[in-house]
């Protein structure tokens, strides 16, 4: 035996250098399209037909269905998509995933294009030092393209050779006779090497080297892409377990697809088998079926098998094209099928997933975003808006409550209930505000585009000038309780003034989170309203502050009653300046030019 640990460690390298092309290469994919990719998804699909359209071409463009499918993952969980909506995406990204392994099997043999790797690279990692965004990406694509083939060149050097190195592979010979037993330990494998790898296009790639190596035959190569294709759900899975309800339903769905189609399939493995060789028979003009059964008999078969025993070009050319046919059919069909049972799909998902609490809605933890979720960076930045809209109407019950306690007496039980509450709430607002900030730092660190990065900025500076919403919210509570330990009561007239002021406060904390809802195409007219509210909140605060002195002067209420309302309303003007600097913020990292 002449294979060596540096051969097999080389082998190894080899693999972690396809799959790190492949993950550079659908990087720069999704960094080039970032902003495009976000609004093809953000205004998807009414109809199931549009879904599966849109799925086959995000993934096709990005190369990865697990990446496109934790994309769809990350929607439902930011609510921008329901799952009735994911379910067709999904189905449509399991064909679109088909369009890397036909480009694998295209070049594997047909074209050396390891070869001219070299020279791709020598175009991309120039544009890597270009100062235009766009041709940066494009170069670290070109880059993990070359990656890509160089790693499938190599594997092919450092796969043991079967004729010299018999003695290797001994233990999987004895599972390649077993007939539909074969099959299925072959699908087993498949699955657990998706999983390992997290790449269908990798499991391909590797099986494209067995077959064509003549370590397996075309059948049990075929078991294990069709067990890859359970095994490509890991992914979003994983990238589901910290989000939502919703989320983790979608990822469900993606299981339960994948698997129903790949158990029907092996219900009829051979006829299904034969209909893709016959297939590729008609393309190729090899049927791959017949390769397997001269490599049974050790068959002398010139076009076939050379006379080392292995398959020639022609045979391998075949069997490449029969391996890349194979989940295109599959896919089809499993679209054609199932995509008539969307609704069924999002029942039964619901039935096996169900709504634990009915009140989930009301507790106060992140809605859209979790660690898990961080696998598309520039999807994730949707995600992280509608998270801040989620912490602002938060903030926004702070006010409604803070209003309420003006009113209320200390010795009433719902004083004490609405102050314990809004302490309650602004240690949430803390703690939102933290988790919010560090999911953004986190997407930060991906591949991002410049607007994007100017997004995340804004977003950061939102979320603070939030939580400095909910400490005011909070110092009035505080206010109100040590006027109530000084046994000061605000007569008619003062309370209706404050009223006045808060009014005016509440107006505009809705204004702004209309500004929020549509944070990146904001209104200019609502950007206008609140500056105007603002105004009107510090014209007032001054008005009342001169009043405030000449009533104290004239002994309308005593000096301590006109402080106490002073600090009220002083509390109320800095609310008003805290959301407007969330609606600057708004205004000068999300507003498009065009609106400026």
């Amino acid at each position: 035996m002449n294979y060596s640990i540096v051969d097999f460690i080389s082998l190894l390298g080899s693999v972690c250098l396809f799959l790190y092309g492949m993950k550079v290469m659908s990087e720069g994919l999704q960094k080039v399209a970032g902003d495009r990719l976000r609004t093809i998804l953000g205004v998807m699909t009414k109809n199931r037909v549009t879904g599966v359209i849109t799925g086959i071409l995000i993934t096709a463009l990005i190369q990865s269905s697990s990446a496109s499918t934790v994309m769809v993952v990350s929607f439902v969980n930011a609510g921008l998509m329901s799952l009735a909506q994911s379910m067709a995406v999904i189905f449509g990204a399991n064909v679109g995933t088909t369009v890397t392994t036909w480009i694998i099997s295209a070049f594997s043999f047909e074209v050396s294009i390891s070869d001219y790797s070299i020279l791709l690279l020598a175009a991309g990692v120039p544009m890597l030092f270009m100062k235009k965004s766009f041709y940066k990406s494009l170069g670290e694509f070109l880059i993990g393209f070359c990656f890509l083939f160089m790693g499938l060149d190599l594997i092919s050097q450092y796969v043991p050779n079967l004729q010299q190195n018999p003695e290797m592979l001994k233990f999987l010979s004895a599972y390649t006779s077993l007939g539909f037993g074969s099959v299925l330990i072959f699908f087993g494998i498949g699955i657990v090497l998706t999983m390992v790898a997290q790449s269908s296009a990798a499991t391909f790639a590797i099986t494209l080297i067995m077959c064509s190596q003549s370590w397996i035959s075309f059948t049990l190569g075929c078991a294990i892409i069709l067990g890859g294709n359970i095994g490509t759900t890991i992914t979003p899975v994983l990238a589901s377990l910290s989000g939502n309800l919703a989320a983790k339903r979608t990822a469900m769905g993606h299981v339960l697809f994948n698997v129903i189609g790949s158990i029907i399939v092996l219900i009829v493995f051979h006829p299904f088998m034969n209909l893709v060789a016959d297939i590729t028979q008609i393309c190729q003009g090899i049927n791959p079926l017949d390769i397997d059964s001269a490599q049974k008999a050790a068959m002398a078969d010139s076009t076939l098998i050379d006379h080392a025993g292995g398959l020639t070009a022609r045979a391998q050319a075949s069997v490449a094209f029969g391996l890349a046919m194979f989940p295109t059919v599959f896919n089809a069909c499993n679209l054609l099928i199932m995509i008539w049972f969307t609704n069924l799909y999002v029942k039964a998902v619901c039935w096996i997933m169900p709504a634990r609490h009915k009140d989930m809605e009301e507790e106060f933890t992140l809605k859209y975003i979790g660690r898990g979720m961080l696998s598309a960076s520039e999807l994730n930045i949707t995600q992280a808006q509608k998270e801040i809209v989620v912490y602002a109407e938060r903030v926004q019950r702070m006010l409604d409550m803070a209003r309420d306690l003006i009113h209320l007496k200390e010795k009433d039980d719902k004083y004490t209930e609405t102050y314990n509450r809004i302490e309650k709430y602004e240690e949430i607002s803390d703690r939102m505000e933290i988790e919010i900030g560090g999911f953004l730092n986190h997407v930060a660190e991906g591949r991002l585009s410049p607007e994007s990065k100017m997004r995340i900025a804004g977003m950061l500076r939102i979320i603070s000038e939030i939580e400095s919403i909910a400490d005011g919210c909070f110092n009035i509570a505080k206010t109100l309780t040590r006027k109530n330990r000084n046994h000061v009561d605000f007569d008619k007239p003062v309370l209706q003034q404050i009223d006045t002021m808060y009014k005016m406060v509440d107006s505009a904390m809705g204004n702004m989170l209309e500004i929020l809802r549509e944070m990146e195409t904001p209104e200019g007219s609502k950007i206008v309203v609140a500056y105007n509210k603002e105004r009107e909140i510090n014209n007032l605060r001054n008005r009342l502050r001169d009043d405030n002195i000449f009533n104290i002067n004239n002994k309308e209420y005593d000096y301590q009653e006109g402080i106490f309302f002073m600090d009220l309303i002083s509390e109320a003007e800095k609310l008003g300046d805290y959301m407007l600097n969330v609606v600057e913020g708004v205004k000068h990292q999300f507003k498009s030019p065009a609106a400026s």
